[in-house]
């Protein structure tokens, strides 16, 4: 009995060193930071053998995911961008397929398209996004004015702003990510408005059959020559914080940002009443629509361990409980990709945003469907040289073009 007994100790002792698993998590969402700890931090103490570090990289991640990816080290568990990030991570054998993972049944089928390469799902759809305009709403009863629905309308937004010593747009041009998703935004109206899906431009720039310049490129840099015209001077100057503290403390009446960035404002100033709306690119009302689609998912690195990858899909099976849903949303302040969600408390501009997609559709992400390295660098990059009038709009185009024929090749 007593050599029963030891043995028994021994059994339960290896066990428990077995199932302890400590876990890295790389993610790139700075918005809010607190909500994703609490949500790990709630997964760790349900799943005590677990633990995770957190790694952010919130700019040019790519370059840092490939370095770790070439010594065999990438995190555990990987936040990446839809479409294109998903798709490169899987051809190179970066990730675990989770076709046959529980937890994507309970996803709506609609956002599967953003994780699916190959046939096969190789991420789990998380944050349904929107970029527009958030707008502050006491602002604008005080001039009198409503929402734009045109972009006629916001011309006379920003000059009633101007004219009362309020700057229209919390700008942020110090971190380049923002104008990438700004000159994508208006290029992607742009297609539109000449009966070009996103997926056939991405498909003819694939093939090497059109250019960046097939949209109206003189309506494209007006239209970031006028959104840089009505920011703060010093904009250059702001950075993630500013942008938010800018807004939220109401030294601006509007920023163009995702709905990412509502929690943070909100939480810097818990007064604040926003609306959201489209960045109206026309003057047809019809042709104004939200830039919307599926933000984010985790994925499981191929390269981890056998036991880190079945702690890892267990984290994402995890994500999908009613429990790790309330905190995504009242706490990570995003919206969900699960069947019945309910971000009804994540305020207004998200159901402004929701009832709108509703309503009139959305824009896809098509800087989502780019290659990597053309958004990251040609895309970020060349906007942001833009607006510091360090290149011209041809050489933006031009470089664009260049870097995505390149990569293509690869």
């Amino acid at each position: 009995m007593k050599r029963f007994f030891m043995l028994m100790m021994v059994l339960i002792a290896f066990a428990g060193t077995v199932q302890a698993q400590k876990l890295e998590l790389y993610y790139y969402k700075q918005e809010n930071q607190d909500g994703l700890k609490k949500l790990v931090a709630q997964f760790v103490q349900e799943n005590p053998g677990v633990s995770i570090d957190l790694l952010i990289v919130p700019n040019d991640a790519d370059a840092t995911m490939s370095a770790r990816a070439a010594q065999g080290k990438l995190p555990d568990i990987l936040q990446m961008q839809s479409y294109s990030r998903v798709a490169e991570y899987a051809a190179k054998g970066y990730l675990v397929d989770l076709t046959k993972q529980p937890v994507l049944t309970k996803v709506v089928d609609s956002s599967k398209s953003a994780v699916t390469w190959n046939s096969k799902l190789w991420g789990l759809p998380m944050d349904f996004a929107g970029i527009g305009i958030i707008y502050n709403k006491d602002i604008f009863a005080k001039y009198n004015l409503k929402a734009p629905e045109t972009y006629r309308d916001l011309e006379k937004i920003c000059r009633t702003l101007r004219t009362n010593g309020m700057t229209p747009f919390a700008g942020l041009l110090k971190e380049n990510w923002s104008m990438g998703h700004f000159i994508t935004l208006v290029h992607t109206n742009l297609l539109y408005e000449k009966k070009i899906t996103a997926a056939k431009f991405v498909a003819d720039m694939n093939a090497g059959k059109t250019s960046y310049g097939v949209v109206d490129t003189d309506k494209l840099f007006s239209v970031i020559d006028f959104y840089r015209s009505n920011m703060d001077k010093n904009a250059e100057e702001w950075d993630w914080n500013e942008q938010q503290a800018g807004f939220a403390e109401g030294k601006a009446a509007m920023m163009v940002q995702g709905l990412w960035s509502y929690g943070p404002a909100v939480g810097t100033n818990p007064q604040l009443n926003c609306g959201f709306v489209p960045f109206p690119v026309f003057n047809d009302v019809k042709m104004n629509k939200f830039y919307a689609d599926v933000d984010s998912c985790f994925g499981v690195s191929a390269q981890s361990a056998p036991e880190k990858k079945a702690a890892a899909l267990k984290f994402l099976e995890w994500l999908a409980t009613p429990e790790a849903q309330k905190i995504w949303v009242e706490d990570y302040k995003l919206t969900l990709s699960f069947k019945g969600a309910d971000v009804s408390k994540l305020g207004g501009p998200f159901v402004d945003m929701m009832s709108g997609v509703g309503k009139n559709g959305a824009y896809p992400w098509a800087f989502a469907s780019y290659p990597t390295a053309v958004f990251e660098d040609a895309c970020k990059n060349g906007s942001q040289q833009y607006v510091f009038n360090k290149k011209t709009a041809e050489a933006v185009i031009a470089d664009i073009d260049k870097q995505w024929a390149a990569n293509v090749k690869k």
